[in-house]
């Protein structure tokens, strides 16, 4: 009898491990809390890629300890690609060098699947600071070395980090004044209690179209279709400036390499859909959708800068 229960077991087993992937529904994990870019790329991406799998995909937020709680639960999680996590630039390319230890590794535990979308930082004054582009505020800062302040979402935080890389290369003397959240600073900066500020276009856009917000540079590699007349970073004296906040697709190391193909051609697709597109345009994301190859290259590229901008900023987790 045992014989043949232990025969039962393994094929058992052997028939689970013949079905084809996936075969029951995907966990995708967001390591913040709901509504904020992270969880509209999850669900954008995630609702075209369930069509095509035959699988749903649940979005499972996991906020906590700026994105480290998530990715310590996926990196223990099983290889079988049933768990992902949405990784961004912070848990990826900036807390790896920001904390003093972490007890997962970003490199070994996680295999990159897919970067699915990039979101435009911008730089912006309040509209009463006497500049019209970076050059002027460039100038404006070197006259009152430590006078001006700019806010941001949080010590750590992608504005936080761009503004950092900013006065890195442009040699100025600006202090940071962290707030718990986009919104808060963004009332000081409304209010003209701080000078300046950089974040992503959707909660920085329609107060630069109110006139109560200028904005003096943006920090892709191109000019935004949004904001045609305001010239890049590079273009006003920096080449080679780049700060975007970026979100891929991630799944525990030792996954199936052909489970990662599977996730990634899936991912890749998805992103490219009109759907998503759309969706993605209404915060000014750009849809991308990559190899695991050239989003671990891109990863590599990422952590190169910001691991030297935390380090000559000095920049701690608090």
């Amino acid at each position: 009898m045992r014989f043949i229960v232990a025969l039962v077991a393994g094929a058992i087993a052997l028939a689970a491990e013949a079905q084809p992937y996936p075969s029951k529904p995907i966990r995708l994990v967001v390591p913040f809390a709901p509504g904020g870019s992270s969880s509209i790329v999850a669900r954008a991406v995630g609702a075209e890629m369930s069509k095509e799998l035959g699988q749903q995909i649940i979005i499972d937020n996991k906020p906590g300890g700026g994105g480290n709680v998530a990715m310590l639960e996926v990196a223990r999680a099983d290889p079988d690609g049933y768990t992902l996590i949405i990784g961004h630039i912070g848990t990826l390319a900036v807390n790896p060098y920001m904390f003093a230890r972490l007890p997962f590794d970003t490199d070994k535990d996680f295999v990159p699947v897919s970067l699915l979308a990039k979101i435009p930082n911008i730089f912006v004054v309040n509209a009463n600071v006497p500049v019209k582009d970076l050059r002027e505020f460039i100038a404006l800062a070197r006259a009152k070395p430590g006078q001006l302040n700019y806010g941001s979402a949080g010590n750590g935080s992608a504005g936080h980090l761009a503004f950092e890389y900013l006065k890195l290369v442009a040699n100025i003397d600006v202090t940071h004044i962290p707030y718990k959240g986009t919104g808060p600073q963004l009332t000081d900066l409304l209010g003209g209690r701080t000078e300046a500020s950089s974040a992503g276009t959707p909660p920085l856009l329609p107060h630069v179209k109110a006139g109560k917000l200028r904005a003096i540079a943006v920090g892709t590699p191109q000019r935004l279709p949004v904001l045609p007349d305001v010239a890049t970073v590079a273009e006003q004296g920096f080449p080679g400036f780049e700060t975007t906040q970026w979100y891929g697709l991630m799944a525990p190391a030792r996954t199936p390499e052909a489970i990662v193909k599977r996730l990634s051609d899936e991912a890749a697709k998805a992103a490219r859909t009109p759907a998503v597109a759309e969706r993605f345009a209404a915060d000014d994301a750009i849809s991308v959708g990559s190899t695991p190859a050239e989003f671990a290259e891109f990863i590599r590229r990422e952590q190169a800068r910001w691991s030297e901008v935390v380090r000559k900023a000095g920049i701690k987790a608090e």
